[in-house]
């Protein structure tokens, strides 16, 4: 088998490292990849959101699967234009990807078919948005409409800060089109989880649940980020919650996917939180989540490029996603200043001196170095028979990794560490 991974970040690394070990594979290509990429696969330099580009060297490497990484060429409709080509392509299309690409829709999806989520309201003008607030408690929670790269998200503890945040998207356009309209959420109290759902266009298959931590500094203190961290399983989700998740949010998700005409290809990432009246739903994202992807992926038992191109084509098994009962655990370092502004160009070296998988992400080359290129730059990820272990291996390998301003949280998954 052929493959084309598409993007360029820790998510995608992690893809192709799994995709590296499926038996059918021939070649592996990254479209652009990274340099941790460079070493399985064959990294090509086209722009994620080239689909012409993509589509030209699809067929003339005569690919048999292409898989969509990030959001943005999912809401350009990249696979909507490889499956006019008859080109096998993992991802949902354009009117599906609505579930991620706007919060509007999103929430009247949900309202539609009777899906638990927040109370909320949705405003594209300033003034709109403040006779809006009225009908909320302090705090609220304020969302872009459109895709901002993990910083769409705000929360606001008084009114004036709501003010100012509206102000900032509404008016001064902070976030551009993404946040040309905005969500008015209450906010809800309760841990966060992530469930991966994988889909044929007929069915819906759970695939594992992972836990992020969006915040950037330990204790779950300071701004949002893209994800700081991650572990899968996650110790808190219980057999009572699963059966809740099935009965009352996926099955009414696929029920309504399929009266409104949606065929969902792909992979559905439910952004989920546990209240005190039950589960509800936070988010929807139509591709892998980042850094989850790097600690779900390591407990993966199957062959990986085969179970995606059986999504692709409409043929999903659901008795070949199989896990490994170990423990993952997966902690991002970032560039100095992240999420905010941040330095890059420093040289990056110990890539290969722990004993963890390493995913590269914000990372290129300057001559033979590589160096930092983004805010979250690499991720380490420990497999281990408990969260304890996994831990304190994470955590040892990290120690290895040097580039200048390198930081990271230093409580990702301690939780459960109960030894």
């Amino acid at each position: 088998m052929r493959i084309l991974v598409i993007g360029n970040g820790g998510r995608e690394a992690a893809l192709a490292w799994k995709l590296f070990q499926s038996e059918g594979l021939e070649r592996l290509f990254c479209a652009p990849g990274n340099p941790g990429t460079s070493s399985i696969a064959e990294n090509v330099p086209l722009d994620p959101c080239d689909i012409d580009g993509l589509l030209t060297f699809a067929k003339e490497q005569e690919i048999d699967l292409a898989i969509v990484g990030p959001e943005k060429p999912l809401s350009m409709g990249m696979v909507d234009r490889f499956r006019e080509r008859d080109l096998a392509v993992f991802g949902p299309t354009r009117d599906c990807a609505r579930l991620e690409t706007s919060k509007i829709f999103a929430k009247g999806f949900m309202n539609r078919h009777g899906i638990p989520t927040a109370r909320h309201a949705s405003a594209r003008y300033y003034l709109q948005a403040l006779a809006e607030l009225e009908s909320f408690e302090l705090p609220l929670v304020i969302k872009a409409d459109g895709l901002a790269a993990g910083k769409g998200v705000f929360i606001a503890d008084r009114q004036e800060e709501a003010h100012r945040i509206l102000k900032d998207l509404l008016i001064d356009d902070s976030l551009k089109e993404a946040g040309s309209s905005v969500v008015i959420e209450e906010y809800l109290s309760g841990r966060e989880l992530s469930v991966f759902v994988l889909s044929d266009g007929k069915r819906m298959v759970e695939l594992a649940e992972a836990r992020d931590f969006k915040k950037a500094f330990d204790g779950d203190l300071g701004p949002n980020t893209g994800g700081m961290g991650a572990i899968s399983p996650v110790p808190d989700y219980t057999d009572r919650l699963r059966e809740e998740f099935r009965d009352k949010i996926l099955l009414p998700t696929v029920e309504g996917l399929a009266r409104e005409g949606l065929t969902y290809t792909g992979l559905l990432y439910f952004g989920l939180i546990n209240t005190p009246v039950g589960l509800k739903v936070l988010e929807f994202n139509c591709r892998f989540g980042d850094p989850e992807t790097q600690a779900i992926l390591p407990r993966i038992d199957f062959d990986l490029a085969r179970v995606l191109y059986d999504c692709a084509r409409g043929q999903l098994k659901e008795e070949r996603l199989r896990l490994k009962q170990e423990c993952a655990v997966t902690v991002v370092a970032c560039s100095k200043g992240y999420p905010g502004r941040y330095v890059t160009g420093c040289e990056v070296s110990g890539l290969t001196e722990g004993d963890c998988t390493l995913f590269q992400a914000g990372t290129g080359y300057s001559g033979e170095k590589v160096v930092t290129t983004g805010g979250r730059v690499l991720a380490v990820t420990a497999l281990e028979r408990d969260f304890g272990e996994a831990v304190r291996k994470a955590y040892g390998a990290l120690e290895k990794i040097r580039f200048k301003g390198m930081t990271f949280r230093k409580d990702i998954g301690v939780e459960f560490d109960v030894n």
